[in-house]
């Protein structure tokens, strides 16, 4: 046995959240959207680099903030939806949203403020989701992901939900780079050093 990690995916409303979640334990897409009506944890078990480890994924619609990022300000107590305890973040956009990329902007700064102090560094990966629709996209992939590394120091990946195009991928880098947070390097240096091969796999 692994071990176990707590994931969090967080974004604004309609972004594709459940649906990045759902492709991943299910193998299943949505046609259409129904708004997620408060939390919810699923606790799936993944094989990964040939150890197993019990997921807590967490669907952050109706945790956090309202429909907009002033919304963070009314926010609850962190500790009620346990941002402080989580070891990492799915922070999701819809590549089509500039306003959703502020979203997410919002939420990184919020989580840096919230994080106990000497608590472990908990990995971030910032993902844009709908790249299905990349003829519709509000800006370019290079600058955005340059922007989240170097910017915010995180790591930065694209998907489709839709078509299940780099869903197991995101959720590999995400776990592979929480096992190793606890070692001293730079956390998009670790996201982008966990891009080889590794096996990854529900049970």
């Amino acid at each position: 046995m692994g071990g176990s990690l707590r994931v969090a995916v967080l974004g604004a409303p309609g972004v594709g959240k459940t649906a990045i979640i759902r492709q991943f334990l299910f193998g299943d897409y949505p046609e259409r959207h129904r708004p997620t009506d408060g939390p919810r944890l699923y606790r799936p078990a993944v094989l990964l680099d040939g150890a197993v480890y019990d997921l807590s994924i967490r669907d952050g619609d109706g945790a956090g903030p309202g429909q907009s990022p002033g919304g963070l300000e009314e926010w609850p107590d962190p500790k009620d939806w346990s941002l402080q305890d989580t070891d990492a973040f799915v922070l999701v956009y819809d590549i089509c949203s500039p306003d959703s990329f502020d979203y997410v902007k919002a939420l990184r700064q919020r989580i840096a403020e919230t994080r106990p102090a000497g608590a472990p560094e908990a990995p971030i990966l910032v993902v844009g989701n709908k790249r299905d629709r990349q003829r519709l996209r509000f800006g370019p992939r290079r600058a955005l992901a340059a922007l989240v590394r170097r910017g915010w120091r995180c790591g930065y990946l694209e998907c489709s939900a839709k078509y299940n195009w780099h869903v197991l991928r995101l959720f590999r880098e995400l776990l592979r780079c929480a096992l190793v947070r606890a070692r001293p390097a730079h956390p998009a240096l670790r996201l982008q050093g966990a891009l080889h091969p590794a096996r990854c796999s529900l049970m």
